[in-house]
């Protein structure tokens, strides 16, 4: 599945006078395979532009074209378009209803209408995929759960639709170190194993340096940058003017570097800090 935005711009009360300009004129496009981190200060824009891309806001001017097809146009089943693209809400938790955890992953497969078999199958496999064991919490409520927990069988209610993309809206905001780690393990296990074009917004850089193959940033309403980690992070000047931080591994690049270190301009990732630093200290040993 491809996705290209072109010229969305989203205006929230359009001709009154609380009108205000939530995306102004961003085009860009999500190929197949995919980690897109959407990162922004808060109200710049990153939900609502994700909002469009599955077709819960239309746009007020542009298009989201899915597979060549305007996801707005006339004669488009939207429906099944959104069945394609899998969207989690911040704090997914909230959403869910059921008395037990299987019967709330299995509540979209079943409005799909497919067989009790194959709804079975999509409930175990979303269930693996975020690290729940079926024996033991398919027929537990979901309310009896942790936090984290009760996240991931949010999530696996999203994967049972088995989407061709995963858009996130901050799936870490408010749990743990543990359970934040267990979240972004699952967000690698599936892009890996099965593929899945990924868009995660996120306001955690250490995060987006983890997993992100691409990063769009978003200031009031405009793309602003648009490229990989190391592109977007080397450019620590725009990040900071528009009240955006950089990794801590890219922040000490730079002050070893202005106290007079040899290292690359671009380092964002601690593995590649720590071999440079190790790099520098064989070549001070051997003097």
């Amino acid at each position: 599945m491809s996705i290209e935005v072109r010229h969305l711009t989203h205006t929230y009360g359009e001709g009154s006078a609380i009108s205000t300009v939530a995306l102004d004129d961003v085009s860009f496009a999500i190929e197949p395979g995919e980690f897109i981190g959407i990162v922004g200060h808060t109200g710049s824009g990153k939900s609502t532009l994700v909002q469009h891309l599955n077709g819960l806001l239309k746009p007020t001017s542009g298009q989201v074209l899915v597979d060549g097809q305007d996801l707005n146009g006339e004669g488009v089943n939207r429906r099944a378009l959104r069945q394609r693209i899998g969207l989690v809400f911040q704090y997914p938790e909230y959403q869910l209803f059921e008395e037990t955890v299987a019967k709330d992953i299995a509540f979209g497969p079943k409005n799909q209408g497919l067989s009790s078999e194959e709804i079975d199958r999509r409930v175990r496999k979303a269930m693996d995929s975020v690290h729940l064991d079926y024996a033991k919490y398919a027929e537990q409520s979901p309310f009896e759960l942790s936090g984290g927990q009760m996240r991931r069988v949010a999530i696996a209610g999203v994967l049972a639709m088995e989407p061709e993309v995963l858009i996130l809206d901050e799936p870490t905001a408010g749990l743990d170190p543990r359970g934040r780690d267990r979240i972004l393990s699952m967000l690698e296990e599936l892009r890996a194993k099965d593929h899945t074009t990924i868009l995660m917004v996120s306001h955690s850089m250490e995060d987006m340096a983890r997993l992100a193959t691409r990063l769009l940033v978003i200031s009031e309403g405009k793309l602003v940058a648009d490229g990989s980690p190391r592109e977007v992070f080397a450019r620590r000047d725009l990040m900071t003017s528009i009240g955006l931080d950089i990794p801590e591994s890219a922040k000490l690049c730079a002050a070893l570097r202005a106290a007079g270190y040899d290292l690359p301009a671009d380092l964002y990732r601690p593995e590649e800090l720590k071999e440079q630093l190790l790099r520098l200290w064989k070549e001070a040993s051997a003097c």
